[in-house]
């Protein structure tokens, strides 16, 4: 699967071309002037409401002095935002956002996450998977809720990568473990195989147990992702019945990384959290 994803390859250039401009000094109005536009297309550009082509962002990178390695690395990042990723094809089927999510999950190095009701989907099962789609798709026909499997099983080739598997860190509270999806032996198939994978160097899965009481995480489940280069900044995940939010303040991501600082504290050590999905299991 390419790492190389036109969602996160598009926010990166997003925060590039706002970086050029403020540290040129210049106004959207007068770069538009620079470059034969309106303020508003630059708006576009800076917001990501408009992916612009490659030939635009040269011209872009004419006007704020970018030359050498530092332009050629921006082209390549313009020309990869462009491309679509295998989500695409699903955008009608997938929320509002979630498209957006999928994007970002392709590119991340880590994601941590923290579920409340249900299993995350980079960890279910196929049954399981179905189980979940079909109960909260109550509005969907059969051919929706195919689609939107067919996708959370293809997300989780991000798990078995050849290259830098994506790393996940995922606090399921114990409710989940309780919570029957899909009836007894596929719930136990999806606990078994939850113990198996946590056998992987690259995933850690953690039990908040009840006896921990209130904790960080009450108002809900949440992701946190990660990238491998530093220049991209943290991202947060809230995940809606009708649609998905990525707030990308940094204090708002701040306050998720914290928070999932204090599920960790209050969570079952790995062992004792394998040994509690093994035992529900059986």
């Amino acid at each position: 699967m390419n790492r190389r994803s036109p969602t996160a390859r598009h926010r990166r250039l997003i925060s590039e071309l706002n970086r050029l401009r403020e540290g040129s000094g210049l106004s959207r109005a007068e770069v538009a002037k620079r470059v034969g536009t309106t303020d508003t297309t630059i708006w576009r550009y800076e917001t990501g409401l408009t992916r612009p082509k490659v030939s635009d962002v040269n011209t872009l990178l004419e006007v704020y002095g970018v030359t050498g390695a530092a332009r050629d690395e921006l082209l390549e990042v313009a020309k990869d935002a462009r491309k679509r990723g295998w989500w695409h094809r699903y955008r009608q089927t997938l929320k509002p956002g979630f498209d957006s999510y999928i994007g970002l999950e392709a590119e991340a190095s880590v994601v941590r996450t923290y579920q409340a009701q249900v299993v995350p989907g980079l960890l279910q099962t196929a049954e399981y998977t179905r189980a979940v789609i079909e109960e909260t798709a109550v509005d969907s026909e059969s051919a929706g809720v195919d689609e939107k499997v067919a996708v959370r099983l293809s997300r989780q080739a991000l798990l078995t990568r050849e290259t830098d598997p994506l790393s996940v860190v995922a606090v399921l509270d114990e409710a989940v473990l309780h919570r029957r999806v899909g009836g007894a032996s596929v719930m136990a198939e999806q606990l078994r195989y939850l113990v198996r994978l946590s056998e992987l160097s690259h995933v850690t899965i953690r039990v908040l147990p009840f006896s921990a009481g209130a904790h960080a995480g009450l108002d809900g489940a949440f992701y946190l992702l990660e990238f491998p280069d530093q220049e991209d900044p943290d991202v947060v995940y809230l995940e809606q019945a009708t649609s998905g939010l990525v707030p990308e303040a940094p204090e708002e991501v701040r306050r998720y990384t914290l928070m999932f600082g204090n599920l960790l504290a209050k969570a079952l050590p790995t062992a004792e959290s394998t040994a509690l999905l093994s035992s529900m299991a059986e």
